[in-house]
């Protein structure tokens, strides 16, 4: 895979977007919608990369949606142009910096 593949998964549209079940339970308790997941895997920012990860590459995504900041784990599989979401969360203000970006030290 190359690097640069990643960089621009958030950009892409993954045509299927694949929730696993780790994801579906994190966002039913998180209230996190469907919806919500959507609009951060098509109009969020990639703000690391894991290009390692297996079965498929993957990318950690921040989106803010109707004020809520969102981050979100998803995986894509270049061959067929699917993302995988493996996990959704609310970043916690005490563990992330004030952009949501990095993790605080």
């Amino acid at each position: 895979m190359r690097k640069d593949a990643l960089a621009i998964i958030a950009n892409v549209n993954c045509g299927a977007l694949i929730f696993t079940g780790h994801a579906f339970a994190r966002m039913f308790a998180r209230a996190i919608t469907p919806a919500e997941v959507r609009a951060v895997v098509d109009h969020g920012e990639t703000i690391a990369e894991y290009p390692d990860d297996k079965p498929y590459p993957s990318a950690l995504l921040l989106g803010t949606v109707d004020g809520r900041v969102l981050h979100v784990v998803v995986g894509h599989d270049a061959g067929t142009e699917r993302c995988y979401v493996v996990t959704v969360y609310e970043p916690d203000p005490e563990k992330w910096e004030r952009d949501f970006r990095r993790r605080t030290p």
